[in-house]
């Protein structure tokens, strides 16, 4: 069935009434963007707040997008002028602000959501399959995985960067501790590539459920936990793949994981990040040059 997709841009302060409007003019769904995105006036409107663990993963920036795209989705027998008429006057907006209207035609949306996650060789032996293929090499180390609700697919540069890390560190029977595991992709690997003993710890319950249920799919032997006192020794490896002001809030925390002479890996930072980064963990450890990716850094370091 094919629908009809209004859109038009509007200043930023407009943009929820808007939304809303639109809504209760007959719209079925709603979906607002940066005007400016792929442009040089492009901005973002979150960014990371210093505590991250109470207040959430990002906070609104002022003053945000300058303008917003909003395009509305309706049927196709809907009066779009006289929606768009109620929405711009309920909204405050200039009735004569320009709109354009498109054909939505149906799609299998499955179908092309799962085309978008295909077999990627992350390290070398070393595969994330979605469990809608077949492995591409059926006698390397495959970790099944599906998009879901927790973050961590293996498509994102900081996930990819943690894992040929630990394509290259983890020794047969080494603990290793993932903090911030979301999926659960990275402490699956570890038990993959040989780990003996993995714990990973999200404050996220659906991430950790999430994580549980994939490490059962890759008949993998893991600990997911909410909190990180539930981790009853240090390890090894501890990778942590969050961002960067949480990582520094939890420079001592991250530390005490860690055995003496053990190895971190630190994930979710832009390289003009890594220096305070770094310096926030300069107490406890040595670090080696950065791995980098489209923008991001990966720090490795050892415990002294």
């Amino acid at each position: 069935m094919p629908w009809l997709s209004a859109t038009a841009i509007v200043e930023r302060d407009a943009a929820e009434t808007f939304s809303d409007a639109l809504m209760d003019a007959g719209a079925l769904s709603v979906d607002i963007a940066d005007a400016d995105a792929g442009t040089a006036a492009e901005r973002p409107i979150f960014d990371e707040p210093f505590d991250t663990l109470r207040t959430g993963p990002g906070r609104a920036l002022a003053p945000g997008w300058s303008r917003a795209r909003v395009s509305a989705l309706l049927p196709m027998d809907a009066d779009v002028p006289a929606v768009l008429a109620a929405a711009f006057a309920a909204a405050g907006i200039d009735a004569t602000t320009a709109y354009e209207v498109q054909r939505v035609d149906d799609q299998d949306w499955v179908r092309k959501t799962q085309a978008q996650f295909t077999p990627q060789e992350v390290a070398p032996g070393l595969w994330v399959v979605p469990s809608w293929h077949t492995p591409p090499q059926p006698t390397a180390r495959n970790i099944l995985l599906d998009p879901g609700l927790a973050f961590g697919t293996g498509t994102h540069p900081t996930t990819r960067l943690c894992l040929r890390w630990l394509a290259r560190t983890v020794r047969p029977g080494d603990r290793v501790i993932d903090f911030g595991c979301g999926s659960g992709i990275l402490a699956i690997a570890a038990a993959k590539l040989g780990a003996g003993s993995i714990a990973g710890v999200d404050i996220d319950p659906q991430a950790v459920q999430a994580a549980r249920e994939n490490a059962r799919r890759n008949r993998v032997e893991a600990t997911f936990v909410c909190a990180a006192q539930s981790i009853a020794a240090p390890a090894r490896l501890v990778v942590a793949n969050i961002l960067a002001r949480p990582l520094i809030v939890l420079a001592s925390l991250l530390a005490g994981l860690n055995t003496a002479r053990g190895h971190i890996a630190l994930s979710g930072i832009l390289v003009e990040q890594a220096d305070e980064v770094r310096q926030a963990y300069a107490a406890w450890y040595d670090f080696e040059p950065g791995d980098e990716e489209d923008g991001w850094v990966l720090l490795t370091g050892r415990r002294r």
